[in-house]
């Protein structure tokens, strides 16, 4: 006999398997609400089954069974002593019985089918019935022993037939609750989108409330709150854009005026900060634009290996990169100067933290040099990867290196690079192509990543 895949599996796969099951029962509560329900229905009908139980047994007790004792003593009465075969035939005709009457005397079995039809043999009497529990057994002065009983009794599959229609019409009703459950808490998967959808920046569809419940209501006040983040978010966007469009003019004044400053160290330094202010601010307009999603593309068709080489050629000529490219990737719909502002981030963040190797201790000819990856991921997807071999990140600073204006010295150093935005930019960027950003520690350094589909 070949073994189930459930037993044949070892235990700690098992083991493993029940604890994913009891996880997933736990989360669900729409199963955790049918288990309350079949675990109350079982008791009910438990203790109802045992309080009737014992009702009856009283009641047959105290009630029926002196009842069926006089009654059966009148019935071997009216047979009479020595048994009369007549008269208990004449008693079979009237009443729904049959009689058995066993003695010296007197043979006598009115339904002798009973014995063959229940399969039972010689040594096995009425007593195997039931009769004898029941005082359905009366003997007489002469020695005869007269037993009465059922003329058609029940079929002994009968109880089990009763048994398998209850489990069926229990497990109906179990059915029929996981329904309605399931109906009561659907609005859940509705909640369950539609604060997915706020939490990554649509607030464009609502979740849909056909229901006039607590459920309903919970929806509405979610969409409620979701507009209100919504208007808070957006005036704040248009406000960033506002001042940063009015910082432009001014700023393009005070570079001017720096020009006409005598050169030296001061007029440097003067012309570095505004160069600054100039690149947070087309940062923050980026940023903004970018945030609405593939609406601020200007798609087209895209020979990626050969981006690569021209933007690495035009500026970055004098750095040292390893290029790791496949040549064979098809040509791909994107926006080339947005697809160029994020490699340009990723490789400026890359030769940062690679000269900040080289300063703490790597010598020039054997420090590995940052890698350029552009290969297929899977059959739909492209992979683009910047690494470098720097000193990293830790965990705590790992989780945030992609969040605006954050960087990962405290110190806030021009020597460490700019302002903290170019990470955020790429993130930006390839979310609004479809895909996603990955930053991972490479041990040593740091590896971030840009996947979107061909």
């Amino acid at each position: 006999m070949t073994a189930s895949p459930a037993a044949a599996a070892p235990p700690a796969t098992r083991h493993a398997r029940w604890h994913a099951a009891r996880k997933r029962w736990r989360h669900s509560l729409r199963w955790r609400l049918v288990t309350l329900f079949l675990l109350l229905a079982l008791a009910t009908t438990g203790v109802f089954l045992f309080g009737m139980q014992r009702v009856l047994q009283s009641g047959w007790q105290g009630y029926v069974k002196p009842l069926v004792a006089d009654y059966v003593d009148r019935l071997a009465a009216d047979i009479g002593s020595p048994p009369d075969v007549a008269r208990a035939q004449a008693l079979v005709a009237r009443l729904p019985v049959s009689v058995r009457i066993e003695g010296p005397v007197v043979q006598f079995d009115s339904h002798p089918e009973r014995r063959a039809w229940r399969g039972y043999g010689a040594g096995h009497g009425d007593d195997d019935y039931g009769a004898e529990g029941w005082g359905l057994v009366r003997s007489t002065v002469d020695g005869h022993r007269i037993t009465f009983g059922l003329a058609s009794p029940l079929p002994r599959d009968r109880p089990r037939i009763f048994g398998w229609l209850t489990l069926g019409a229990l497990l109906l009703l179990t059915a029929a609750a996981y329904a309605v459950v399931r109906r009561l808490l659907r609005p859940l998967d509705a909640i369950n989108a539609g604060v997915a959808r706020f939490g990554s920046g649509d607030f464009a569809t609502p979740i849909a409330t056909p229901r006039r419940d607590e459920l309903g209501d919970l929806a509405e006040r979610i969409n409620t709150m979701a507009g209100s983040l919504h208007g808070m978010l957006e005036a704040k966007r248009a406000l960033l854009l506002a001042i940063s469009h009015e910082l432009r003019s001014p700023l393009t004044r005070a570079r001017v005026n720096a020009e006409l400053v005598a050169e030296g160290e001061h007029r440097d330094a003067l012309l570095r900060d505004l160069g600054e202010m100039r690149d947070l601010i087309t940062d923050l307009l980026e940023s903004e634009r970018l945030a609405s999603g593939h609406a601020a593309l200007q798609t087209e068709s895209v020979n990626l290996p050969a981006l690569v080489r021209e933007l690495v050629a035009a500026q970055f000529a004098g750095a040292s990169l390893r290029l790791e490219l496949d040549d064979t990737l098809p040509p791909v719909q994107a926006d080339p100067m947005r697809l160029k502002l994020l490699l340009r981030n990723l490789i400026d963040n890359a030769l940062r933290h690679g000269d900040n190797a080289l300063r703490h201790g790597a010598g020039a000819d054997d420090a590995p040099l940052p890698v350029i990856t552009l290969a297929r991921e899977g059959s739909d997807q492209v992979l683009l990867r910047v690494r470098d071999f720097g000193p990293g990140v830790s965990d705590e600073q790992l989780a945030h290196l992609a969040e605006p204006f954050y960087r990962a010295d405290s110190a806030r150093q021009r020597a460490t690079g700019g302002v903290g935005l170019g990470l955020y930019l790429c993130r930006l960027i390839a979310q609004a192509h479809g895909g996603a950003l990955d930053v991972a520690r490479a041990a040593p350094g740091l590896a971030v990543s840009a996947r979107w589909r061909l």
